[in-house]
């Protein structure tokens, strides 16, 4: 008996450039998924449009709350995110790259909680270490998530409540 392996055939409607960009509400910035996949480190075991639904669930979350923020850079006459004053580094305005972040790191922290299960084999179950990175993670990534948003709008990283 004798067997002959061909290799599949392209798709016959490659996914188009654009489908690699979540779109924006206008004001902020669009996220390119191939570069939030680089910073972030993310390889094929997420899909794309698993990645798609992090990311749109992250932009969701991170525009609500600058939704105040936003609105009083609008009354300021202000058209989009860009054109905010603010310093710059590599070409880009920081609130940009802080926007950003703030993307990345929700959405990376909701794939590492939905992803624990993928990565929990046999074999890391009995890697202490492995397991306690996969606790500590998410919250590592929203934490930094909300230091990019209090950057943006101009608050201190630690807040204080007495019980």
């Amino acid at each position: 008996m004798s067997f002959i392996a061909f290799e599949p055939s392209p798709p016959s409607n490659p996914p188009t450039p654009a489908a690699a960009i979540v779109e924006n509400d206008g004001w902020y910035v669009d996220i390119q998924l191939s570069q939030m996949r680089d910073a972030e480190r993310l390889d094929g075991t997420v899909t794309e449009i698993r990645l798609r639904q992090a990311v749109i669930a992250a932009i969701l979350h991170v525009n609500n709350e600058l939704r105040d923020w936003k609105l009083a850079q609008i009354a300021a006459g202000h058209v989009s995110l860009a054109a905010v004053p603010a310093d710059r580094i590599d070409r880009e305005s920081v609130l940009i790259a802080r926007y950003r972040r703030a993307v990345y790191c929700w959405a990376k922290a909701d794939l590492t909680e939905r992803y624990r299960d993928f990565d929990s084999t046999a074999s890391s179950l009995n890697d202490k270490k492995t397991m306690e990175a996969l606790d500590v993670l998410p919250s590592d990534q929203r934490r930094n998530a909300h230091w990019a948003i209090a950057d943006i709008i101009g608050r201190s990283h630690m807040t204080v409540d007495l019980i």
